[in-house]
């Protein structure tokens, strides 16, 4: 299902931003969001400037404090070098108890599932990351929920590695409805795999 025609209904979809982020992680969840006629609003530690790991400098549209999870469809944290050298980011982590809370979706990637893991939140949902030792070292409780997989969602989460950011998006745009049964297997395979077969599938659903 290609929801772009009622886009207009929907709640926005928060990205957060902070500096260090990792750039590589979002971009395919957050362009075939926006396609499908979703609001991508940009969430910071503040409405200052912040500069990911690339170099790209983003002035977020709102500032955490101000975020309510009755006014979003989902909340995207990407992976930064900040979740796992300092405390800075545990606000984030905080709010995405309360989106978890209220019922509304989180996507954590790469260190935000650290982050995650810190505050929690994994200790009773099947999760993944980039390796089980990486979030044993945060000394959660919830080392047997750990999945290999490429991306994990269980109820309202998805979590997922630094290498695997189209098995992220896949999950999300299965999560909030945008592509599902063999449209969405068809996107995956195009985007992940490269399969030029996958295209035609697309096209005739519409979604390419």
């Amino acid at each position: 299902m290609n929801g772009s025609s009622t886009g207009h209904h929907r709640k926005p979809v928060h990205l957060a931003v902070y500096d260090t982020l990792a750039d590589w992680e979002t971009g395919h969840a957050t362009a075939h969001l926006a396609r499908a006629g979703y609001d991508i609003r940009t969430v910071g530690p503040s409405t200052a400037p912040v500069t990911s790991i690339g170099g790209l400098r983003v002035q977020p549209d709102a500032a955490l404090a101000d975020l309510r999870p009755q006014d979003s469809s989902l909340l995207i944290l990407p992976g930064a070098d900040l979740w796992d050298t300092s405390d800075d980011l545990a606000p984030f982590a905080r709010a995405a108890r309360a989106f978890l809370d209220a019922g509304v979706p989180v996507a954590a990637i790469c260190g935000a599932t650290a982050g995650l893991a810190r505050e929690g939140l994994l200790d009773g949902r099947a999760h993944t990351s980039a390796v089980s030792f990486y979030l044993a070292a945060t000394g959660y409780a919830g080392g047997d929920r750990y999945r290999e997989a490429d991306a994990v969602t269980d109820g309202e989460l998805i979590t997922a590695g630094p290498t695997e950011p189209v098995a992220f998006a896949r999950e999300i745009l299965r999560l909030l409805g945008v592509y599902e049964g063999e449209v969405l297997d068809a996107w995956y395979r195009l985007f992940h795999d490269s399969d030029a077969s996958a295209y035609e599938v697309l096209q005739q659903a519409g979604a390419a």
